[in-house]
């Protein structure tokens, strides 16, 4: 698999509607409500130097076809900072093109810079397409997720 065409950047002010475009097509793909709040609230932790998130895009061709939001997390027990990816999408017209690995490869780089001792994420268990990727470049943890929603 070529990845040579494919650069990994971060994202920035110029990039919200190709950034939308694909956020979008994540909110859907994982059943979620098309949120113009959510789009606006997510973009803001992105583009604010000072925010919660960061996001790096994939560009092939010249069109961005990927994307990684991720984060800083501390962990309590080791006094240590890991970084946590809370989203990683690709376009469905550049899937099998090598561009979620080289992502993942980019956000690797960017944690052993700052120092993070980990990378942790999730996935859907039925997410088989995306597992078989994490599976080549992780461990599943031991780890259970539990979820108790607060909102009606």
């Amino acid at each position: 698999m070529n990845t040579d065409n494919i650069e990994i950047r971060p994202a920035t002010r110029d990039d919200r509607d190709a950034w939308e475009g694909l956020f979008r097509d994540y909110m859907v793909f994982y059943g979620c409500v098309d949120s113009e709040s959510a789009l606006d609230t997510t973009w803001g932790w992105i583009i604010d130097p000072d925010g919660p998130m960061e996001c790096l895009l994939a560009v092939k061709d010249g069109q961005v076809v990927g994307l990684a939001q991720y984060r800083a997390v501390p962990e309590t027990l080791t006094g240590s900072w890991f970084g946590h990816l809370d989203d990683l999408f690709v376009a469905p017209e550049a899937r099998g093109a090598g561009v979620a690995n080289s992502l993942m490869t980019k956000l690797g780089e960017v944690a052993r810079d700052r120092g993070w001792f980990k990378l942790t994420w999730i996935t859907a268990e039925d997410n088989a397409t995306a597992r078989r990727l994490y599976d080549q470049i992780a461990n599943a943890s031991d780890w259970v997720v539990y979820e108790q929603m607060l909102a009606d």
